[in-house]
């Protein structure tokens, strides 16, 4: 032990179909997430982690094993997060000021939010320690804000699927964890587009969850 911190990690996940696809065009007014999505993320979703977390749910419901596993090591050590404009919703909701994001009065977060946005409005302080604040920044910009933030804990490029490419592209990911659902999408937002080759700065490792889900992680 030598007494010096820890350098701070940059880490993603994502949910992506077998062709590669983190995103759904299958979304309507009346169902803003679209049914793909609830197929992408089925797994996740049905954990014991995601239920406590997401949704409130501390009956011990949900499902345990490789899935939850690394559900729970999706919330560990994270001490800030970055989103893009439409994970947070603004894309639809552009012209309501009220507009909280989809989580309702307490966010499954718990830490500072930075949201990347061309419009900034002010910050936004909701119950359980999540802060929502908007910027119109750089990839490199905001790191350098949500490390400053984050109190060395790491950092989790938390999406969509645009936002992790831009940090990915930028070389600015330590560790990138994909879970990719037997399902083909064929259409979307390909987490891969213009990555070529992305595999090279990583060691890569992959395990298989009994739902058929694979997780795929590539670390530095």
């Amino acid at each position: 032990m030598t007494g010096r911190t820890p350098p701070v990690a940059v880490r993603a996940d994502l949910n992506i179909s077998l062709d590669g696809y983190a995103s759904t065009t299958d979304q309507t007014a009346e169902n803003p997430m679209g049914d793909d999505w609830f197929r992408l993320t089925g797994a996740y979703s049905a954990t014991r982690t995601f239920r406590e977390r997401v949704f409130g749910d501390t009956s011990g419901a949900g499902t345990t094993g490789v899935d939850d596993a690394y559900a729970r090591a999706y919330f560990e050590n994270i001490g800030a997060e970055i989103m893009g404009a439409g994970m947070f919703g603004l894309h639809l909701n552009a012209d309501d000021p009220d507009w909280r994001g989809w989580w309702g009065d307490e966010p499954p977060f718990r830490v500072p939010v930075f949201v990347l946005t061309h419009a900034p409005r002010p910050s936004i302080e909701m119950t359980g320690g999540t802060t929502f604040h908007f910027r119109d920044a750089s990839p490199e910009a905001a790191l350098a804000e949500a490390t400053a933030a984050a109190g060395g804990a790491d950092v989790r490029i938390g999406g969509g699927v645009r936002t992790v490419r831009s940090f990915l592209a930028a070389g600015l990911v330590d560790a990138l964890h994909v879970a990719i659902a037997p399902i083909l999408l064929g259409r979307g937002q390909n987490l891969w587009q213009e990555l070529r080759g992305l595999e090279q700065q990583y060691t890569v490792s992959s395990e298989t969850a009994e739902s058929g889900v694979v997780h795929v992680t590539f670390r530095r």
